[in-house]
């Protein structure tokens, strides 16, 4: 039997035989979609390491309420403690190491154990473990914390021991997402979809808008990355020049770094609706009151941060795309939509017209990713070049190398 040094080693000689065979601008090899000692150093080396989204604090108003974030096998306790600070507690028992919260979301005074009654306050303090001897001290058997910070309304969390910084983080989110309004928004609604495919192939379809004309067509007639970068340059001026007449000033930022300058990979930037589009609906037209910008200026406000985590703004709504592996064959997506603070359904919005686009999008790339999965897992798959228009996908599939080498 190899010893683990030795198998860590076999490992590495392994990935950088694979990175070194790859052709630049080629598709990964088959290895990174499925295999198991690939998707564990995903998780040690890339999941584990970046700070993750997992969603927005309007759904953890109160004292008690919390909600589950789960990811490769760890799972947290996002919580609201009493003092109305939100907290990422660790799921895991310090007892016989159970899962302490078995819901995946509510509201609680504390959290108990259900194998063996142990009680852990808010603030992951044990406050109960029955039957324990009198010297048993339960000040360090608490549930430890998990790095967490709230920029503009959003939750980002990091497992890591030493989390990257979040300079450049904050940076990017506050300038993108504060002449939204995000810090004041709140949830609309939240959708999963579960995938038969591994994570990357999923993050790989979002980053690209090369599928976007032949898989969707209701995105596509309203948004014109569609089009090839050069004629979109085109409506790009226009956007800028709308948006100067209205005063809306959200610059480009491109901090797409590797984990080695000690910061988050994040990047943010605008792109243009196609003429008389306001926002990401059927028709083109408003779906909710404007989150924070003075009008509409017929442009749309990205972000991507680190491996599994995107963005989108519309002037009357907002997404959160969030990936979340499971194993090396199975990932889920959930979609989050936000609105103002203020707007209630039934009176300001509608929320089948809110969220239909993002909803058939969503129902589309399943079938799609999960038919990729199956291709690159025949035993004639053999990586293909990307095309000029996949250029998000490529500079991510190079981060990722990086990454996990």
């Amino acid at each position: 039997m190899h010893d683990g040094g030795s198998r860590h080693g076999e490992i590495d000689a392994r990935l950088s035989a694979l990175i070194a065979e790859r052709p630049a601008g080629y598709t990964l090899q088959q290895a990174f979609y499925g295999d198991p000692d690939i998707f564990r150093r995903d998780v040690d080396r890339v999941l584990m390491r970046h700070w993750l989204c997992a969603g927005h604090e309007s759904s953890l108003p109160k004292p008690g309420d919390f909600e589950l974030l789960e990811i490769a096998g760890e799972s947290a306790i996002l919580v609201r403690g009493e003092d109305g600070a939100l907290r990422a507690l660790v799921n895991v028992c310090r007892h016989r190491g159970s899962r302490v919260c078995w819901d995946q979301s509510g509201e609680t005074k504390s959290f108990t154990c259900p194998y063996h009654g142990w009680t852990y306050g808010l603030d992951g303090s044990l406050q109960a473990a029955r039957f324990m001897p009198a010297d048993f001290d339960r000040a360090s058997h608490g549930l430890p914390p998990i790095n967490v910070k709230v920029i503009e309304g959003l939750i980002f969390v990091s497992f890591a021991e030493r989390p990257l910084g979040t300079r450049h983080l904050e940076e990017t989110v506050r300038g993108c997402f504060g002449p939204y309004g995000w810090a004041k928004a709140r949830v609309a609604h939240r959708e999963r979809y579960s995938f038969a495919a591994n994570w990357k192939l999923a993050v790989e379809n979002y980053l690209e808008c090369y599928h976007c004309a032949p898989a969707h067509p209701e995105y596509s007639r309203l948004h014109a990355l569609e089009q090839p970068a050069a004629r979109v340059e085109k409506l790009q001026a226009r956007l800028a020049e709308r948006s100067t007449v209205l005063g809306i000033d959200i610059p480009a930022r491109e901090y797409w770094v590797g984990s080695g300058t000690g910061e988050e990979a994040c990047r943010g930037f605008r792109y243009p609706l196609y003429d008389g589009v306001e926002s990401a609906s059927s028709d083109g037209k408003r779906v909710a009151p404007l989150m924070g910008l003075r009008d509409y200026d017929g442009g749309v406000t990205s972000v991507h941060v680190g491996p599994t985590s995107f963005l989108v703004a519309y002037a009357d709504h907002g997404v959160i795309y969030r990936f979340i592996p499971k194993t090396g064959d199975a990932c889920e997506l959930e979609v989050i939509w936000l609105v103002r603070g203020d707007a209630r359904e039934g009176r300001d919005y509608d929320l089948g017209k809110l969220t239909w686009l993002w909803r058939v999008t969503s129902e589309a790339d399943k079938r799609i990713i999960e038919h990729n999965q199956l291709g690159v897992s025949s035993r004639f798959y053999r990586p293909g070049p990307y095309a000029p228009m996949e250029y998000n996908t490529i500079a991510y599939v190079d981060w990722y190398l990086r990454e996990i080498a």
